[in-house]
């Protein structure tokens, strides 16, 4: 049942030092964002029912937090919301493979792809695979259904790898590929992975990880939200590298995101142009959706268009177009909890989402992918 509410101090967290940029409050460290979460809150499956997860509730001008579930989210919304969804679609995007010539499996995650035949990816053991090299993708009975050659190589595993040309390649992956858990769930895909690691509103190939925000909405939910009057639109950002690297600078001013390709359809553009206009309020589900819409508005184009981003957003942020906020509990010294923590203010933003962070390890919430909630207005 959910909880009374509760009002985080920002004693309960230890002060950042920060310096000033022009126009920008800048937090100095990353390790200024880490916290301690239990091995035993890292959802490993999603709940047995879509839809059925915790929410906790912040306000983003008091910071007072309430418990509640997600099942629950339309009466947190008002009829003139506009609510804007990520619609990509994660591929199957895990794959086995072998050098030609050689012994050995090497694992490849297809991370983007670059052109029609061309695919940036991650490989494991990376120190094998090298340019001019050619993978061999085989099923389980070994039969060839893709090959590819290893064009470039980089630091950390990234590899750009040019598939021979074969108008059945998404039929093949769907066969072959296996779909693309975090890291920190700790256990094979399943079949069940295959609808369950995607929104039921999927509809544009190309994520390399879900938008986890969106896992919780069921058709039911949607049909409810738009009932009351609630505005739902899409945009599609396909989540890539950057979701699998962890930061290797020790201050913010030095991270440098992964570019991510998004489309801003012209409805979508219009709607959010007439929520602005009217002052009512923009929900982003997801931390994808949110950086799709505030780079738009950075460079200034909320118009139907397709593009790319690398935008980075932490505590000194001023959001231009996103009001509301649905969103997973992240990793420990992520870029997606330093934009939660922008989302919470530009002063005191980090101490209040480390501190809801902090009473959702207490109350036993389930972090990450498949794990709970978080919805600030």
């Amino acid at each position: 049942m959910p909880r009374p509410q509760s009002t985080v101090s920002p004693h309960h967290v230890l002060t950042t030092k920060y310096h000033e940029l022009p126009g920008k409050l800048c937090f100095v460290r990353v390790s200024d964002f880490d916290f301690d979460l239990p091995e035993d809150l890292i959802a490993q499956n999603p709940p047995e029912i879509r839809g059925s997860g915790r929410m906790l509730v912040v306000n983003r001008a008091t910071h007072i937090l309430s418990d509640d579930l997600f099942q629950n989210l339309p009466k947190y919304l008002h009829s003139g919301d506009l609510l804007v969804l990520n619609d990509s679609r994660v591929l199957p995007a895990r794959l086995f493979a072998t050098r030609a010539g050689h012994p050995g499996r090497i694992e490849v995650l297809l991370t983007q792809q670059l052109e029609p035949d061309l695919w940036s990816a991650l490989v494991r053991p990376s120190r094998k695979v090298q340019p001019a090299e050619t993978l061999v993708f085989m099923d389980v009975s070994g039969v060839t259904l893709l090959t590819a050659e290893v064009e470039t190589a980089a630091e950390f595993g990234e590899r750009t790898l040019r598939f021979t040309p074969d108008p059945h390649f998404f039929e093949h992956l769907d066969r072959i590929g296996h779909m693309p858990l975090p890291p920190y769930i700790h256990r094979p895909d399943s079949l069940e992975d295959k609808s369950r690691y995607q929104t039921v509103y999927a509809s544009e190939p190309g994520s390399a990880a879900a938008p986890t925000a969106g896992l919780h909405f069921t058709p039911e939910v949607l049909n409810t939200l738009q009932t009351k009057g609630i505005q739902v639109e899409y945009i599609t950002l396909h989540v890539g590298l950057g979701t699998f690297q962890p930061i290797r600078v020790e201050r913010l001013e030095d991270i440098r995101l992964h570019t991510e390709h998004y489309t801003l359809p012209s409805q979508t553009a219009e709607a959010i142009n007439r929520a602005l206009t009217d002052k009512r309020r923009i929900i982003a589900a997801g931390t994808t959706t949110t950086r799709t819409l505030e780079h738009c508005a950075s460079v200034g184009q909320i118009r139907g268009h397709s593009g790319s981003t690398s935008i980075f957003i932490s505590p000194g942020y001023r959001f231009k177009v996103v009001s509301g906020l649905l969103t997973n509990f992240h990793l420990p010294q992520s870029t997606l909890l330093m934009l939660v923590s922008a989302f919470l203010g530009a002063e005191h933003g980090r101490e209040a989402a480390l501190g809801a962070y902090a009473h959702a390890v207490r109350e036993r919430y389930r972090f990450f992918s498949y794990g709970d909630c978080m919805l600030i207005l």
